[in-house]
């Protein structure tokens, strides 16, 4: 059967309800009910944000976000690689096609009642060259931003993916300013989420420097272990790729040691008055299913635990808590996602 139904975004927000159906806490102000509302969700990874989709075996189908909403989850992350469809000159026009794809999979969160995280995915010339392509990517969100005014509060902005390479915690802070001005002067108080530099690593946060904006939520991404959740995976480095049977048993030391870094978010959110969303964490298809289960879970509920929404990485490919194969979800991922699974 069926999970319990999940509310749209902004109906929860407000009923003052969390995803669960159950009376929020007072929030601090409206992002932090928006982001509690986001609650659990997934990415539908691998598909748009390839150079085109369909490059990386993953095609997004109608029948997965039916399937993300009956399993429990609240939001889909749709990752986009906006820069393989938009023109290198000015106005870096973006295709109608690619834009008229996006639209559908927007169209199909909602008829689920899902709520949308859409980002600007593997910008890789802005982290190569940020002077340069800053315009580009200022101009590709005047567009996204003026398509998408006029949807609900259900879909949430985040700017750019892991800022990393060139695009350096002191470029990305100057840069920030103009992209969520073009974001801004057709969305005046969407939430647009914002992470910081280093692949939007924890350890860059003392650096994250925000526009004065009460609409912003913070993002972080959680990958370690690295020897765990990267090993043989095929685009990590040679030592990483080659690793094989890392386990991950919840000992007193790992969960010390993810205690840690999440209570560094935690104190700097805090200072900052600002939530978070911790929109990517996942281990990857080698290591063994148990070890990925446990470290699933115990992410997912540190996290809850500080009152984060968070983003699994992902649906449906290598780190895939859905087997697209045998066309069904795999129990111990989906069970530490959303306890009480099928």
């Amino acid at each position: 059967m069926p999970r319990a139904a999940v509310l749209p975004l902004a109906a929860l927000v407000l009923a003052g309800l969390t995803p669960a159906g159950r009376p929020a806490d007072p929030p601090k102000s409206d992002i932090f009910a928006v982001n509690k509302a986001l609650g659990r969700g997934i990415n539908l990874g691998n598909a748009l944000e390839a150079p085109k989709e369909g490059d990386w075996g993953m095609t997004l189908q109608p029948e997965y976000f039916k399937l993300v909403k009956d399993a429990g989850f609240a939001t889909v992350r749709i990752p986009v690689k906006w820069s393989a469809h938009a023109a290198k000159d000015a106005p870096y026009a973006i295709e109608p096609a690619f834009l008229a794809r996006v639209d559908w999979a927007l169209d199909r969160a909602a008829e689920q009642g899902l709520n949308v995280v859409l980002n600007v995915h593997h910008y890789n010339e802005m982290d190569d060259d940020p002077d340069a392509h800053l315009p580009r990517l200022v101009g590709i969100w005047e567009q996204i931003a003026t398509r998408y005014k006029d949807r609900p509060a259900s879909v949430v902005f985040e700017l750019l993916n892991e800022p990393h390479g060139k695009l350096t915690e002191e470029k990305w802070n100057a840069a920030l300013p103009a992209v969520l001005k073009a974001v801004r002067a057709s969305n005046p108080t969407r939430p647009v989420i914002v992470g910081p530099g280093q692949w939007n690593g924890i350890r860059a946060l003392p650096k994250l420097k925000l526009p004065d904006d009460p609409n912003l939520i913070v993002t972080v991404h959680y990958y370690d272990p690295f020897d765990f959740t990267h090993q043989g995976a095929s685009w990590a480095d040679e030592r990483v790729r080659n690793l094989k049977g890392v386990k991950w048993t919840g000992s007193d030391a790992e969960m010390k040691a993810l205690r840690g870094k999440f209570d560094e978010a935690a104190a700097w959110a805090k200072a900052h008055n600002r939530p978070v969303f911790l929109g990517e964490f996942g281990a990857y298809q080698a290591a063994d299913l148990q070890s990925r289960a446990r470290w699933t879970a115990a992410v997912a509920r540190e996290a809850e635990a500080r009152g984060w929404s968070w983003a699994y990485w992902e649906f449906g490919s290598g780190f895939g808590a859905y087997d697209r194969d045998a066309q069904k979800w795999r129990d111990p991922l989906l069970n530490a996602l959303v306890p009480g699974g099928k």
